[in-house]
């Protein structure tokens, strides 16, 4: 099958640091061409990538500051796709909703991933205006906030992981490792307080974006000098091995409708258990008891870093390997492909 993949350009492919959508990216067109298929990869230049690369700038747009309109190089990749189109069995957005207005009535067999959330009150009408469009979802929850919509959902694919990305760690180093971003939703104050409470220390690894300078300033950096909290910053693929595996868990106290939580399928791959707030995808994600605790609030977790301890780290890593691969994941969407393409692509893929 001849497929195009089209990605964000803020980051490379796959990312040099953050980047969750991105490396989601990577790894489905990497597992799409080891399994015998011609992909082509919109992205940016410092992209790397076993596919037919298409760089559309020379490096991500986060690491180029001279780029000030962030839009301006998607409307013309989004061209660029439409020009070429016709090489593609199918093209599969990763670029949220920007290509919707260019593809209506062009007749081209595409579907969208939505990575991002969907309870915005400004994506809810923009949604409703495009009917035809064909959407995947990673996770059941991420679909709630537009249930009273008419959404042209073509199914929910979880996440999944390069099987051998991140080694199994049998043994825990006896901290509780929290990664991600330096936000609110994502609970890092909340972690701190969970972990200070339980006497165990905690290392967040984590991004802070221009947007969250402010509650990282204000909530969560006067937290940092306390006995037992270690703030590592900003860490790559390479470095989340030994982060992640050497945890006793880790700690995801959410405060918003997660889409999915890449970082959650990542410590189970390490043998870690998972402790998160039962926020959105969580459930669909963390089997409890098994692969980790799914708690309501900081009293819940408290309880379950008790039973952390206790739970089998190889049945943890199992538990990812049943669920949560790449090689899953690729096959779930070849399928999904297949689908939509022996459906009617007037109703279906074609905007009408």
């Amino acid at each position: 099958m001849r497929i195009a993949q089209v990605a964000p350009l803020a980051e490379a492919v796959p990312p040099k640091l953050y980047g969750g959508t991105e490396r989601i990216v990577s790894y489905l067109t990497e597992e799409l061409t080891a399994l015998g298929h011609e992909v082509t990869l919109f992205a940016s230049g410092d992209s790397v990538t076993s596919a037919r690369l298409e760089p559309m700038l020379p490096q991500a747009i986060r690491l180029d500051p001279s780029i000030r309109d962030a839009v301006a190089p998607h409307m013309l990749m989004v061209q660029r796709v439409l020009d070429m189109a016709a090489g593609f069995d199918i093209v599969h957005f990763h670029i949220d909703h920007l290509q919707l207005p260019a593809l209506r009535g062009r007749g081209v067999p595409y579907v969208s991933t939505f990575h991002g959330r969907l309870d915005l009150p400004e994506i809810q009408p923009l949604i409703a205006a495009f009917p035809e469009a064909p959407f995947v979802s990673i996770s059941d929850s991420q679909r709630r906030p537009l249930g009273h919509i008419d959404v042209n959902w073509a199914g929910t694919i979880l996440h999944g992981l390069p099987e051998n990305l991140l080694p199994f760690s049998p043994r825990e180093g006896g901290y509780i490792a929290f990664l991600g971003r330096m936000s609110p939703e994502k609970g890092p104050d909340a972690a701190i307080r969970i972990a200070r409470t339980a006497g165990i220390p905690i290392r967040l690894a984590a991004k802070v974006d221009r947007a969250d300078q402010a509650y990282f300033d204000e909530v969560v950096a006067p937290l940092l000098d306390q006995d037992g909290v270690e703030f590592i910053g900003e860490i790559n693929e390479a470095e989340k091995a030994e982060f992640l595996g050497g945890a006793m868990c880790l700690l995801t106290p959410i405060a918003w409708p997660e889409p999915f939580g890449l970082v959650m399928i990542e410590a189970m791959a390490c043998g870690t258990p998972v402790i998160a707030f039962n926020r959105g995808s969580v459930p669909e994600v963390v089997e409890d008891g098994v692969s980790g605790f799914i708690v309501e609030d900081e009293l819940g977790a408290l309880a379950a870093l008790k039973g952390a301890a206790g739970l089998d780290r190889a049945r943890v890593r199992a538990a990812f390997e049943a669920r949560f691969t790449a090689r899953r994941m690729a096959e779930d969407h070849l399928a999904l492909y297949r689908r939509l393409l022996g459906q009617d692509r007037a109703s279906v893929l074609r905007a009408v």
